[in-house]
């Protein structure tokens, strides 16, 4: 097949890449040329700002795809776009949209395709709605060929899946952990959470890719190992090889107590404060033998290991670290002067 990836070298798209670069198919990777060094040989790149879509009608001449896969899409004006831009040269327009979708509290804790899309708390997920709307209409009315993928919590070796950090990533938590400083884990840590490798991810991605089945239809890529929060900070502890200190705080208290910009609204009360357990059986059945293999203590380990092997990636937030110690602080103060009542 020949696929255009719009990105390509982000979390979950670079597995993707590798992997059909790896199958022999003829793969095109469209973004601004950050990380081209990192692509495979064998990858056609186009580095083009997407938005200059004269630039990239011209790159791209008279080419077309059997599936288009778009990884940076947020807002509905940009699948308007790529209707634009891919209408009548794809068999395949395959939209990543996102889990976080889902109604926040759903009336059942088990996920499927099926479950009522509605966010209150996160402006990101209330604009994937919309672009899965819009995609929808224009399949139902003029027959444009849309399948929408929604991932959860999928990770790689250049960060560790973790719900509480600034805007550097996980390291200092990492960091916290190393120094036995306690560590902040949202609500009393027992929610459910699910966390896939990027690896396990693309197998089913591209199982999807030119699969009749898949066209106008919506399906959710996860593993099947669900862990409570509590256990997957114990489980980086113990990759770490030291003993965690974890610190409780209600997600609602973190949400009105975190700078705006962390947005721990729509991370928590809008996505991983939820308990939730995806259902993948129509991915399936769609893509018979699919299974996501990795477990987390797995993927976490391969995760600590390439982190400390790469000092570029071990990004200090001191910011993080004072508004931790602050926030166990003021906890810690209210919890003595009700004791003292």
């Amino acid at each position: 097949m020949r696929i255009l990836i719009i990105g390509g070298t982000g979390t979950i798209s670079s597995a993707i890449t590798r992997q059909l670069a790896e199958s022999g198919h003829e793969l095109w990777l469209l973004n601004r040329g950050n990380r081209k060094n990192e692509v495979p040989q064998c990858v056609t790149q186009v580095i083009a700002d997407i938005d200059d879509t004269d630039s990239v009608l011209r790159m791209l001449g008279d080419t077309t795809f059997d599936a288009v896969c778009e990884f940076i899409v947020f807002v509905p004006s940009q699948v308007e776009r790529d209707i634009r831009l891919f209408q009548g040269r794809t068999k395949q327009y395959v939209y990543i949209s996102s889990a976080s979708a889902y109604n926040k509290p759903a009336a059942n804790h088990v996920i499927t395709e099926g479950t009522t899309l509605a966010n209150p708390f996160w402006e990101y997920s209330r604009n994937k709605i919309a672009c899965e709307e819009l995609l929808m209409k224009e399949y139902r009315e003029k027959g444009f060929p849309v399948t929408i993928i929604r991932p959860s919590h999928t990770y790689c070796e250049r960060g560790v899946p973790l719900s509480v950090h600034g805007l550097n990533g996980s390291w200092q938590v990492l960091k916290r952990m190393k120094e036995g400083k306690p560590v902040i884990i949202h609500g009393d840590g027992s929610s459910l959470w699910t966390l896939t490798w990027n690896e396990d991810f693309a197998r089913g991605f591209i199982g999807l890719l030119g699969n009749p089945k898949a066209i106008g239809e919506v399906f959710q890529i996860m593993s099947d190992e669900q862990l409570t929060w509590n256990q997957i900070y114990e489980t980086v502890a113990c990759a770490l090889g030291v003993r965690l200190n974890p610190y409780h705080v209600a997600s609602d208290f973190l949400a009105v107590a975190s700078p705006k910009e962390w947005d721990f609204r729509g991370n928590l009360l809008g996505d991983k404060a939820a308990s939730v357990v995806f259902d993948c059986s129509k991915l399936k059945r769609a893509v018979p033998g699919f299974m996501a293999t990795t477990r987390f203590d797995e993927g976490v380990r391969r995760c600590i290991e390439y982190i400390l092997a790469h000092q570029e990636l071990q990004v200090e937030d001191p910011d993080f670290d004072v508004w931790c110690d602050r926030v166990i602080e003021v906890q810690e103060t209210a919890r003595k002067r009700l004791n003292n009542n």
